[in-house]
């Protein structure tokens, strides 16, 4: 259903305000670099320090601006099923054409607490829904097995997986019959991860690189090795910098330099030190971003 370069979009602010045309603007440029689908409001986007309305502004701003031409799939996750419920409906009454939804941080369900979340969601609302499992922020991490009860859900449709595992993948297509859509949280590690079944990944160094992310995806695709391994290897620079602090402080800083948005973040984030500006300086002329 869903594969190739996806962007996990990070949200512009200006003076403590959603920067909507910034954002529009972000949108097109994204589409027009070849980027195969939009990801708003997940955690590049600060979906933690948005308030409701906010979030879904953004939303119904991307789902507006992308005007059907890529796939919107909007977060809508919570640590409280009643709360990602009301996300989950929201992106629907918008028009997404899926749901992404994390994994309940801080809580630390049981996989039972975790099925039945997910569940209750997808009984609720018909919309095609991509689980989020990312252990290192949730600290969670949904079973293989619990995965594929889950897929025995008609609209829950895939994963975005972060767990860094390479050997995920091919557990989850072993343990889950016919399409179940595998997108990779990971940029550094997307090569392995489309060799064990991948389908894409949901990334964050698309924001400043959408180009060279769908291009690499296009190459796999068409089992061009060299020229994946050849872009991989000119990404990866930037894939560290992108999370040599807290994301998305560094994309964020990357935009600015492309003159996409500001660096502005909410707190608790912050500006990244001068260590870490040097390095996502150095890693984006690397890969041929900057002059």
């Amino acid at each position: 259903m869903f594969k190739g370069s996806f962007v996990a979009l990070l949200t512009p602010f200006k003076n403590g305000e959603l920067d909507k045309a910034a954002f529009k603007s972000f949108v097109d440029w994204q589409i027009a670099e070849g980027t195969n689908g939009l990801v708003p409001v997940g955690t590049t986007g600060e979906s933690p320090t948005l308030s409701h309305d906010e979030h879904d502004q953004v939303v119904e701003l991307c789902i507006e601006t992308a005007a059907g031409r890529v796939p919107v799939v909007a977060g809508a996750g919570s640590n409280s099923t009643a709360e990602a419920l009301r996300l989950t409906k929201s992106a629907k009454a918008a028009g997404a054409d899926a749901a992404l939804i994390v994994t309940p941080y801080y809580n630390k369900p049981t996989q039972d607490g975790l099925y039945r979340h997910y569940a209750t969601i997808a009984e609720a609302v018909d919309i095609p829904i991509l689980i989020y499992n990312i252990p290192g922020r949730s600290i969670v991490d949904m079973s293989v097995e619990t995965m594929a009860r889950l897929a025995e859900i008609p609209n829950i449709v895939g994963v975005k997986d972060a767990s860094a595992d390479a050997a995920r993948p091919m557990h989850t297509s072993a343990a889950i019959a016919g399409d179940f859509c595998q997108l990779s949280g990971e940029d550094a590690t997307i090569v392995p991860f489309l060799a064990g079944g991948g389908d894409g990944c949901i990334s964050v160094t698309a924001n400043v690189a959408p180009r060279l992310c769908s291009e690499l995806h296009a190459a796999w695709q068409s089992r061009d090795l060299d020229t994946v391994m050849e872009l991989q290897t000119r990404l990866m620079p930037l894939h560290d910098a992108m999370f040599c602090e807290a994301s998305p402080g560094p994309v964020k800083y990357a935009a600015s330099l492309l003159g996409k948005c500001e660096a502005e973040t909410r707190l608790p984030l912050c500006e990244i030190d001068a260590a870490s500006k040097a390095q996502v300086e150095s890693a984006m002329k690397s890969a041929g971003l900057l002059n």
